[in-house]
């Protein structure tokens, strides 16, 4: 039966108000990283979190990165190796346990560990053994805490049941599967071939091994992608019900991404046809009873990443919308991005610059960030919005012994004029996004984007929701 759509959001107002912006896992964004914070600005960032007897009683968060990936997706941005030999993945896990020494060699071993994500590239081109032996060398370091959220991006074509036991047996609870759309013709566009039973067959597995949570990842924007095709692939989406979705915008940049140069631009749909997707898919997710939690995020209604929405509890990091605080996270891998205390830092983005560095005995960390005091208070602001919805004054004020009207002057002026457009409501107490506003919560958020205020060429980053 077709989706019943009723739109929540008209496309005129997303024409409108979807601008070009960052998603803002960060503040400031990766893209503002300088050459000049070194490795050595890393390490004494981990002495500062080691002497820092608060900051040490605080859980981590680790991100691994697996570059690794059997087949080319052309629609893909992320930092990969393609290959099939798959013997190359034993000397970079090597590389990862003489990284994750280095860590624990300033921090001391067993500190504990609340969320835990591998991501690439293809996590699952490692084998069996591979990831098993990736976990116990993490285990050997870190506590990983009962209760945590300890997720795996999964692609579809390389696992099987036998697998996901496998999963299930090395302490993953959380899967991602990559579907990005399900109609053969735009599969074969992209390179990325993988029919729609082969993945209900796994998320019903997956269900009966006990997994707690399984997100699904689309894109809209691909080639051949029509709004009726990509409502086809909402209708199965809808029957699949996992427990979360993250909807993305395709951006077509083949100057910066050789992979997309195989994609035409003529087979992508057009502007007004990518703006009917996003309203249909809107439209398709609530009305199927999905949580809008915000930006790319849908959730089922007992999924906790609705209940935190529902409850003012949501928190922001690096892989999107998150339950877990925004404490530090550790990134481990080629190109990974970290944060630690008012620090971020990347990892070299090439796998030989990766591994010359840690045989020399030095972090692989190649640019980052040391937050100045302004930058501390537009990311609290920015991260107030983002995941609250609301920012109040004396909160501000307070923490950073600031006066918010007179610092924000300028900002708060520009609010004005969405306030005339029922994006937010401002009063005396503090800034108030508004329910049509959370649709385009990031461009409320760019306003206090002190960066983006010097620089206003966006081109380089996608749409708002």
């Amino acid at each position: 039966m077709p989706l019943t759509l009723h739109e929540p959001i008209s496309q005129e107002l997303l024409r409108k108000f979807d601008v070009p912006g960052p998603r803002y896992t960060s503040y400031p964004t990766a893209d503002r990283f300088v050459e000049a914070f070194t490795a050595d600005d890393y390490a004494r960032a981990l002495t500062q979190r080691r002497n820092g007897a608060a900051a040490m009683t605080l859980p981590l968060s680790l991100y691994v990165h697996i570059p690794f990936c059997e087949s080319l997706c052309y629609y893909c941005a992320c930092n990969k190796i393609i290959t099939r030999h798959h013997e190359r993945a034993k000397p970079y896990l090597e590389y990862l346990a003489r990284e994750v020494a280095l860590h624990t060699d300033l921090l001391g071993t067993q500190q504990k560990v609340t969320q835990l994500h591998l991501g690439g590239g293809s996590p699952t081109f490692l084998s069996d053994d591979e990831l098993r032996g990736l976990m116990d060398m993490l285990r050997s370091h870190f506590q990983l805490v009962p209760g945590g959220e300890y997720a795996i991006e999964v692609d579809p074509r390389t696992i099987d049941v036998g697998r996901l036991d496998a999963l299930a047996s090395m302490g993953f609870n959380r899967l991602s599967f990559g579907v990005q759309d399900f109609d053969p013709v735009v599969q074969k566009a992209v390179h990325r071939v993988q029919p729609a039973e082969q993945v209900f067959a796994l998320v019903a597995a997956a269900r009966e091994r006990g997994f707690e949570s399984i997100n699904v990842d689309l894109i809209y924007g691909l080639p051949h992608q029509t709004p009726a095709s990509f409502d086809r692939t909402l209708e199965q989406i809808v029957a699949l019900r996992p427990d979360r979705i993250a909807l993305y915008a395709y951006a077509h940049l083949p100057e910066r991404f050789k992979p997309q140069r195989r994609i035409a631009s003529e087979h992508l749909p057009d502007a007004s046809s990518k703006v009917s997707m996003l309203a249909r898919s809107l439209a398709a997710l609530m009305g199927a009873g999905y949580v809008y939690v915000g930006m790319d995020h849908f959730a089922l209604p007992d999924d906790p990443l609705a209940v935190a929405k529902r409850q003012g509890r949501l928190h922001r990091n690096f892989q999107g919308y998150s339950t877990q605080p925004d404490h530090d996270l550790i990134a481990l891998g080629v190109s990974s991005i970290g944060r630690l205390g008012a620090t971020y830092s990347q990892n070299a983005k090439t796998l030989p610059e990766y591994c010359d560095a840690l045989d020399n005995g030095r972090f692989p960390v190649v640019r980052g960030l040391a937050l100045t005091r302004d930058d501390l208070i537009r990311r609290a602001v920015i991260m107030a919005l983002m995941c609250q919805g609301q920012c109040l004054y004396e909160s501000v004020d307070l923490a950073y012994l600031i006066d918010f009207k007179t610092y924000f002057a300028a900002e708060l002026e520009v609010l004005r004029s969405m306030q005339d457009n029922g994006m937010v409501v401002l009063d005396d107490a503090g800034i108030q996004v508004t329910a049509m506003g959370w649709y385009f919560v990031r461009a409320v958020a760019m306003v206090f984007d002190r960066y983006l205020q010097s620089d206003r060429n966006r081109a380089r980053f996608s749409r708002i929701i």
